[in-house]
């Protein structure tokens, strides 16, 4: 039994409005307060904070602007993040970033603090998102990886799809932690007539697609799905909730081919967030590289079936409930043309079974496995009343 520990995270590229990655790190750091742990939070920002939160501490260091990435931020200052490790004395460390982080497993090793590296995406994924050739990617996801292997106690990975670069290099310290999903925040009673009116008339096809607008994400995908359902005589709309770099060149795609396309941008309003969600007929998620696709998953616990990009990993996480497409946009419609070829009473059940799957409760009782950390660490009570004392008869020593 570990008892109590102080888990010190740390993570770059976290969105500064939202995104799964910000999403997964309350959700954990939420669930290991509640299981009476201690954690500790240390992120980028425009400047320094120290703040208690609902999970638990976050400790903001000043980091730079990413260009073109939208607002992405970076700690560079290795010798302060050292500094401020030695001085939180960790039990253990979580590390989300595998590219500008890694460094951060040499001072675990020399620190005997047990390290463990979150595999949030695929290292070649990415690299082909970025227009690398298979073959470069491959060799280059393998040395990076196998470094990243020796580095850490741990890889955690949220699916077989991001464990299968791993294994590939004979890793034998990865470890599997599906992420979740908020089951009492995304239903499918949030499904708001009202809003869906708000974008959609009677008898049109409402899309929705909830995600960053960057390369990686490949939102262009679902505007020329758009286009391909409105060629095939489908009446179709596309709602897009969620900003980045690529915005205003997606906005001018789609007033070039006259696609009836809104831009909501960052939607902060999560009662929002979860009624469109819930109200739209498809969810449509392009990006090649998720491993997971949380954005995708409270769709789907909404009632809202999704088209996900067969490349990625979120054939594994939405199973029979969804269907899969090759990434170009005639593809992708006609994959929604098949979900919707499905009685709509029986998808919308299907895809809300599928979500319950993937409670938060499960996920953070997995990573915590992972740190070999107490699921749950006894309370201390109330301290017992002392005993009265007792009189010595005199004489007695």
């Amino acid at each position: 039994m570990s008892g109590a520990l102080r888990i010190v995270r740390l993570a770059n590229f976290v969105a500064p409005a939202s995104g799964g990655l910000r999403t997964a790190l309350r959700e954990l750091g939420s669930g290991y307060l509640a299981a009476g742990h201690e954690p500790v939070l240390v992120v980028p920002g425009a400047r320094a904070s120290d703040r208690t939160t609902g999970q638990g501490r976050v400790i903001t260091l000043p980091g730079p602007l990413l260009p073109a990435t939208g607002g992405y931020r970076v700690l560079t200052d290795r010798r302060r993040v050292a500094a401020l490790l030695e001085s939180l004395a960790p039990d253990r460390l979580e590390v989300s970033d595998r590219t500008t982080l890694r460094w951060t497993g040499v001072w675990a090793r020399r620190a005997r603090v047990p390290a463990v590296m979150v595999s949030h995406e695929t290292a070649d994924g990415v690299l082909r998102t970025w227009g690398l050739p298979d073959g470069l990617a491959r060799r280059a996801s393998d040395t990076l990886n196998t470094r990243t292997a020796h580095h850490y106690a741990r890889i955690v990975c949220t699916t077989e799809y991001a464990e299968r670069e791993f294994v590939r290099i004979g890793a034998r310290n990865v470890v599997r932690a599906p992420l979740g999903v908020d089951l009492e925040g995304r239903h499918p009673a949030l499904r708001d007539p009202g809003l869906r009116a708000r974008h959609a008339r009677p008898g049109e096809l409402l899309l929705v697609l909830c995600s960053r607008l960057s390369v990686e994400k490949r939102p262009g995908t679902a505007l020329d799905a758009l286009d391909a359902l409105l060629r095939g005589g489908r009446r179709a709309v596309l709602v897009v909730a969620g900003d980045g770099p690529l915005r205003p060149r997606l906005e001018q795609r789609a007033r070039e081919r006259r696609l009836p396309v809104v831009f909501l941008g960052h939607v902060a309003d999560r009662a929002h967030l979860g009624g469109l969600q819930a109200s739209a007929d498809v969810c449509l998620a392009p990006g090649p590289a998720e491993t997971f696709g949380l954005a995708a998953l409270e769709a789907m616990a909404c009632g809202t079936p999704v088209v996900a990009s067969a490349s990625s990993a979120l054939p594994e996480v939405i199973g029979s409930a969804g269907a899969v497409a090759a990434d170009t946009g005639r593809a992708f419609a006609a994959a929604v043309e098949t979900l919707l070829a499905r009685p709509e009473g029986e998808r919308r059940a299907a895809a809300r079974a599928r979500a319950a799957r993937f409670g938060w409760p499960a996920a953070v009782g997995a990573f915590l496995a992972a740190h070999d950390a107490d699921l749950r660490v006894p309370r201390p009570g109330p301290a017992p009343a002392a005993a009265p004392a007792r009189r010595t008869p005199e004489g007695v020593g």
